[in-house]
């Protein structure tokens, strides 16, 4: 029930903060070794955040006629790290980047170019996301690969470097994030499928549950955080993360 709760909030906050939620999950595994860690608890707490979203954006998603273009250019943009990151599983090169080492190192350079990104003073709104800008950001998201890096947070780091506001740039993040975890649930769905692990237990209903929870409140408060405030506490957070897994992993 514990670890559930730690996993769920793990997952929730993790997945839409600029801090790695991969990472986040790799080093709680490392290091806590967690028993209910598994690939059907993956893939409720992947759920949870997916219903989380969906939840939050409902109306923007119900009004789905007005905003068509809008999330044509959501699921374009999605297409390159759903496609690369299919590769890298099936070759199972992503589990050689599943180590300490480059997550430390990714969490602070990558804290470093969100940190460089979030000081310029911009214009755009979500309203002017085009073809080309949710192709750019799409491309920066295979970067999210890799752990440490943070699927929102390089999302969010493509956006400011192409002007977007710094709350526009989060809901970009926000929305990129629902063809993304909807693929990956349904990819984990079928991975349980084929492992003849057909059992849904009350655990996997309470991380779905739980997860859910965390993501929605996560989305809620962090978008009118940065709506007051800058990014810097993400970054100073991402830099001594990764100054600890340094030290952790070189000494």
């Amino acid at each position: 029930m514990i670890e559930i709760l730690i996993l769920s909030l793990i997952q929730g906050v993790t997945e839409f903060l600029p801090i790695s939620s991969s990472s986040h999950l790799i080093l709680v595994t490392e290091y806590l070794s967690f028993k209910n860690q598994s690939l059907s608890i993956d893939v409720s707490l992947h759920i949870g955040s997916f219903v989380g979203v969906i939840y939050y954006f409902f109306e923007d998603i119900k009004n789905f006629y007005n905003n068509k273009v809008l999330f044509l250019k959501i699921l374009f943009a999605s297409l390159p790290v759903m496609f690369v990151g299919y590769i890298l599983v099936e070759t199972n090169i992503i589990e050689t980047l599943r180590n300490i080492r480059i997550i430390a190192w990714t969490t602070i350079i990558f804290g470093i170019l969100l940190f460089i990104s979030d000081k310029f003073k911009l214009d755009k709104n979500l309203k002017k996301l085009n073809y080309k800008s949710a192709f750019i950001i799409g491309l920066f998201q295979i970067l999210s690969l890799i752990p440490g890096v943070s699927r929102s947070g390089i999302a969010i780091t493509a956006a400011r470097l192409l002007n977007y506001k710094r709350v526009d740039a989060a809901k970009i993040s926000f929305l990129l994030s629902i063809p993304i975890l909807g693929a990956v649930s349904i990819f984990g769905v079928k991975n349980i499928i084929f492992a003849k692990d057909l059992s849904f237990t009350s655990l996997n209903l309470l991380s779905v549950f739980t997860a859910f929870i965390f993501s929605y409140f996560t989305i809620k408060y962090f978008l009118k955080y940065i709506n007051k405030f800058s990014l810097s506490i993400f970054v100073v957070y991402r830099i001594l993360l990764g100054l600890v897994l340094l030290i952790l992993t070189y000494l």
